[in-house]
């Protein structure tokens, strides 16, 4: 913990932190609940709509390494404070854009901020704890984002369809706002060690084995949530048997569950982070099998969703703290990268599942697809904790 902070002090900077993931979170996902209305306001079709998706998606991959380099050249607290405001006043041009077309570009501009802040802002929290609490600390955090599927998105697209989509957008725009100011007044000003960080470091430590190892993991292990998370409503009303009015509900326990996984996953990352990637890994593949027979019964559906939600989270916060030590020193490119990886991930996974169901195997077959990515993600971290290993070993002892 820095000095001259308390803990309580601490606290309160995670949750400005976590108010800031908590409005990324909210905008990111409700316009997949409100496509109609979008749709039809608009007067585009469905799958034009579903284009807004993408657009956020887009902008995230662009954004995480252009602004993260832009951002070496501001303090952290300045540099969180642009990036939440900036993504507050896409949402407010978004919600007051007259044609599809406008709103496309808000929905991009929107996704630009997005990794970079979450990437900040993991490395700030992780630094205001001490140095065995720091994936808890980050997981505070990052709860912001799970707590935005649990409360955010169901309340935000209710909003949408009671008084139309712009009020949503333009909520989500105050919320965003509101954190920016809340970021100025409670998260203290952390400075670098080593001062401020170059880009040509923060460039170099993309290159380091630990870190293109740890997006690796990233991407598959992220996919592996997507390539059923993606497929999940018509899995649970065809297949399983809930009315479609039952899956809001649903998703809002899938949400409880991955509130549940991001905790778990921060306090066994801050035991052993390659261990825990590993372990967790290996219980996705169980987890996402066990879902192709689990489906065909409404209770062992849920039960076994829920336990999806855990599993597939748990791997975050062991992922972001290993990200953030094998940059060594320069983390902020990496870090950022992290959320980018996940964006793809989520393109991956759902394209993938979306393959097993067009061949013909059925719409349980996105699980196995899943399985299969969280064993490729488990060789590779193998692989990567092998070499680590071997690397160790050869390294002289100091006299």
């Amino acid at each position: 913990m820095r000095k001259g902070v308390t803990v309580r002090s601490v606290r309160v900077a995670l949750l400005a932190l976590a108010l800031g993931a908590f409005a990324l979170g909210t905008g990111e996902f409700t316009v997949m609940g409100l496509l109609p209305e979008v749709a039809g306001d608009l007067q585009v079709s469905i799958p034009e709509a579903g284009h807004l998706v993408s657009a956020y998606a887009i902008g995230v991959v662009v954004g995480a390494p252009l602004l993260i380099a832009a951002a070496t050249r501001l303090p952290r607290r300045r540099a969180l404070i642009v990036m939440i405001g900036l993504y507050g006043v896409a949402h407010l041009l978004s919600a007051v854009a007259p044609g599809y077309h406008l709103v496309m570009l808000g929905r991009f501009l929107s996704g630009l901020p997005h990794g970079a802040y979450f990437g900040i802002a993991a490395i700030v929290a992780g630094s205001l704890a001490p140095p065995d609490r720091r994936a808890r600390a980050m997981a505070l955090m990052f709860a912001g984002l799970t707590v935005a599927n649990i409360v955010g998105v169901p309340l935000s697209t209710l909003l949408g369809q009671l008084v139309g989509w712009r009020w949503t957008f333009a909520a989500v725009g105050v919320i965003g706002l509101v954190a920016a100011v809340a970021i100025r007044f409670v998260v203290p000003d952390v400075r670098p060690e080593g001062g401020r960080p170059r880009l040509a470091d923060e460039l170099r430590a993309l290159t380091r084995r630990p870190v293109w190892l740890t997006l690796l993991i990233a991407v598959l292990g992220g996919a592996t949530l997507f390539a059923s998370y993606s497929y999940v409503a018509p899995m649970l009303t065809d297949v399983a048997g809930y009315p479609a009015a039952a899956i809001t509900l649903l998703l809002a326990m899938f949400g409880v569950g991955m509130t549940v996984g991001n905790a778990i996953g921060a306090r066994l990352a801050d035991t052993d982070p390659m261990r825990a990637i590993r372990g967790v890994l290996a219980a996705d593949a169980v987890v996402a099998l066990a879902l192709v027979p689990a489906m065909h019964h409404p209770v062992s559906a849920a039960i076994v969703l829920f336990l999806f939600a855990v599993t597939t989270f748990s791997l975050i916060p062991s992922a972001q703290l290993r990200i953030i030590d094998g940059a060594e020193g320069a983390p902020h490119m990496a870090a950022g990268s992290m959320h980018a990886a996940f964006n793809m991930a989520n393109a991956l996974g759902a394209w993938l599942g979306g393959v097993a169901i067009a061949l013909g195997f059925g719409l349980t077959s996105p699980n196995v697809v899943a399985a299969l990515l969280a064993l490729a993600g488990l060789g590779v971290a193998t692989i990567s904790a092998m070499v680590e290993k071997r690397g160790a070993q050869r390294e002289p002892v100091a006299a």
